[in-house]
């Protein structure tokens, strides 16, 4: 059996962490906020979920590479790690359609649509 790759190992963790609800929540808020990112304490209310819960949370995306923090004042401010999402996507797309290109066309939507 062959070695997961450096990249495979990124790509695993940050799948396994957006695979639960709550953090694939969290992640979708970090990235609808953008470069301004969020305090913790909007986040939870945003969420509705609890700050403890949330804590955990925050540390797996940020493990995973997806989200960072940085002190701001007496607060800590999350973002979204656009730059690793990115190749995340990169990665998942790299060998979709068989080689060949991914651009949709008209045709390629009525061919990829499910029977009705």
């Amino acid at each position: 059996m062959k070695k997961a790759t450096t990249s495979e190992t990124k790509v695993l963790r940050s799948l396994a962490a957006l695979s639960q609800a709550q953090r694939l929540r969290a992640f979708r808020a970090l990235v609808v906020a953008g470069p301004a990112g969020l305090t913790p304490g909007l986040l939870a209310v945003q969420l509705d979920i609890s700050p403890s819960a949330l804590s955990f949370h925050l540390k797996e995306l940020v493990h995973a590479g997806l989200a960072a923090s940085e002190p701001d004042g007496r607060h800590l401010v999350y973002r979204a790690n656009f730059a690793q999402m990115d190749a995340l996507l990169a990665y998942l797309t790299r060998h979709c359609c068989q080689g060949a290109s991914c651009e949709v066309t008209p045709a390629s939507r009525k061919a990829c649509a499910p029977a009705a």
